[in-house]
Formats: C-alpha cells, sequence, structure tokens
C-alpha cells in the first residue's frame, strides 16, 4: 500500500512552503535545493520526499540528475478546496464591516 501524505500538514511547514517556493521559480536538485538550507541534506531530502508524495513536486530523471519541478495543478486543488470558505469570511466580513459602519456616529 503506498503511503499518501496530507496536502495540508506539508505545506504547513515552513521548510517546505520555501522549498516550494524556490522550486516553483526553477527546477532544481536535491543538491541546489539542500544547498539554500542551513538543515542537513538528510533533513531536506526527507521534506522533499514529503512533497514529492503529496504531488506538490515531480521529479525528473535528467542523465544522472534528479530534478524537482512544481506541480502547480496540485495547488489549485488546495485553492479550489478553501475558495468556498474565502468567500463565506470574505461575506461575514462584509457583513460585519456593514454593522460597524452603521454603529458609527455621523459626522
Amino acid at each position: 500500500m503506498e503511503l499518501r501524505r496530507d496536502v495540508f500538514q506539508a505545506i504547513a511547514d515552513p521548510t517546505r512552503r520555501a522549498i516550494i517556493t524556490m522550486v516553483a521559480l526553477n527546477a532544481m536538485t536535491p543538491g541546489a535545493i539542500a544547498a539554500e538550507f542551513d538543515s542537513s541534506r538528510q533533513t531536506i531530502s526527507k521534506h522533499i520526499r514529503i512533497l514529492t508524495e503529496c504531488e506538490l513536486l515531480n521529479q525528473e530523471q535528467q542523465g544522472r540528475e534528479i530534478y524537482y519541478h512544481f506541480n502547480p495543478q496540485k495547488l489549485k486543488e488546495i485553492a479550489d478546496f478553501i475558495a468556498p470558505f474565502r468567500d463565506m469570511w470574505d461575506d461575514r466580513f462584509d457583513a460585519l464591516e456593514a454593522i460597524m459602519k452603521k454603529q458609527l456616529p455621523k459626522k
């Protein structure tokens, strides 16, 4: 059975979010990713593995090197899941703002 990580737990970690940001701009090797952090290579490899298991990163073999690419479709799935909640809270804040404006003294 294949282990599936929860994508929300994956993006909760600041190091993994930093890796996503870096790889979104340019495909990178694990060594190049690890060079950007003070953590050990093994720690960064674990972060990369988690992001790959969540399908936020895809890997591509080019000769002897493995390059990690950002998977924007997976992030879109997350954004699509969050959108109704964002809309709900926007509506609630708009309603709260309207109530507050009614309570302010007239000038």
